[in-house]
């Protein structure tokens, strides 16, 4: 193709039915083969840009499409060149920004930092405009570890999110989602809520918030919090159970991937006695997570068998990974404290859920907005589909203040 001279058509105009139809009517007429089309619509503008062959009489088809345009009401522009569309690069990733408001500045700081590595942006398409805006930026020409680098420190400095992913077979398959608990999936800390049953709830709180921000050895602080629990009645776990409140999202989260064969999985430095019931109820298909021993209907303060800490979160992604025969690179790892990072690290996407500094600073992926399904829009799919597929299944898609 490199010798064959072409003809870039680009129509531009109000959008009415039938402009992609009359076009390719006419150039249906002179016999060009379509080499390249891009189509897009944005608050009723269409711009429509065709990549043809040249045909010998090119001057009486540009005559045919002004002619056509005029009727429609829109504008035609042609030039000549020579060969197919420009190959893109390679360094193909996906650059995912929400914000809430997203606002100019940001957006121009990110493309800025994109064209700073050298890298050139293909494609721009908006995923949602509730309960966040979000807008994915196809990239080409980066180094994805580099990029995401240089833009996690823009979007610190324009308070939104950034996430980038390399384009690639991965993000078209079935993928396993390992999600912590305690303040990723459900609001609140359960070890907090026991213990407001116990009478100690500040104590325990005051030790989880250390242990979370990495000050304190995880396993030594859940010994010790559980010791607080010692001789609270078995029923305590309904309780508790009744007054969990999911984080927002995150039933829409795994409604929807699970349509699409996603497995899901909840690790947990909690309790088993909680999150399995969690994971029955949303159809999760895995779970790790600590045991309170409980000897004659009470709890003893003491956990049975070996606790699921950081390096065991890691352990439980490769492991449930392994089970559902899916590679360790194709994983998706949510979490928010300290004794997530090995998790995050160790999937092919680690995900900081509205989490601690430390968190922040070392994940590749932070998202800052309270709502567990935006990571939906980092895989792609957009607010239009999710709501879509929910009509279609009679379910009406939650709407969460903003």
């Amino acid at each position: 193709m490199d010798g064959v001279r072409t003809l870039l058509l680009t129509i531009t105009g109000k959008d009415r039915p039938g402009v992609t139809s009359r076009v390719f009517d006419t150039l249906a007429g002179y016999g060009v083969e379509v080499l390249d089309v891009e189509q897009i619509l944005l608050r009723g503008r269409l711009v429509l840009g065709v990549l043809v062959s040249a045909p010998r009489d090119w001057r009486a088809l540009h005559a045919d499409l002004s002619a056509v345009a005029l009727e429609l009401g829109m504008q035609v522009e042609l030039e000549h060149g020579a060969g197919d569309n420009t190959h893109r690069a390679d360094g193909r990733t996906h650059v995912t920004i929400l914000g809430s408001p997203l606002r100019s500045r940001a957006v121009a700081a990110i493309a800025g930092r994109i064209a700073d590595t050298g890298a050139n942006i293909d494609r721009i398409e908006r995923m949602a405009r509730y309960p966040v805006t979000a807008i994915e930026l196809h990239v080409s020409g980066a180094d994805p570890d580099r990029l995401r680098t240089l833009l996690a420190v823009e979007a610190a400095t324009q308070r939104v999110d950034v996430a980038v992913q390399a384009a690639n077979l991965l993000m078209r398959g079935v993928r396993l989602v390992v999600m912590d608990v305690d303040s990723t999936f459900i609001q609140g800390e359960v070890i907090e809520m026991l213990a407001a049953h116990a009478g100690c709830e500040a104590e325990v709180a005051a030790v989880t918030e250390r242990a979370m921000a990495g000050e304190l050895d995880f396993e030594q602080s859940l010994h010790q919090r559980v010791a607080l629990l010692a001789g609270l009645p078995e029923s305590v776990f309904d309780d508790v159970y009744r007054d969990i409140v999911l984080a927002p999202g995150a039933r829409t989260l795994v409604r929807t991937l699970r349509r699409l064969g996603y497995r899901f999985a909840l690790v947990s430095g909690g309790f088993t006695q909680i999150t399995d019931r969690i994971a029955a109820d949303l159809g999760i298909h895995f779970t790790a997570a600590n045991r309170l021993e409980v000897v004659d209907g009470r709890l003893t303060g003491r956990v049975s068998g070996p606790v699921v800490d950081r390096p065991g979160k890691a352990a439980a992604l490769r492991r449930f990974a392994d089970e559902a025969g899916i590679a360790v690179a194709a994983t998706i790892a949510i979490g928010d404290g300290a004794n997530d990072l090995d998790m995050l690290a160790a999937a092919g996407l680690g995900i900081a859920f509205n989490a601690k500094p430390v968190v922040r600073e070392a994940a590749g992926t932070a998202i800052n907005v309270p709502y567990l399904d935006t990571i939906l829009y980092l895989l792609g799919i957009s607010r239009e589909e999710i709501e879509q597929a929910d009509a279609d299944a009679g379910v009406t898609t939650p709407s969460p203040p903003v």
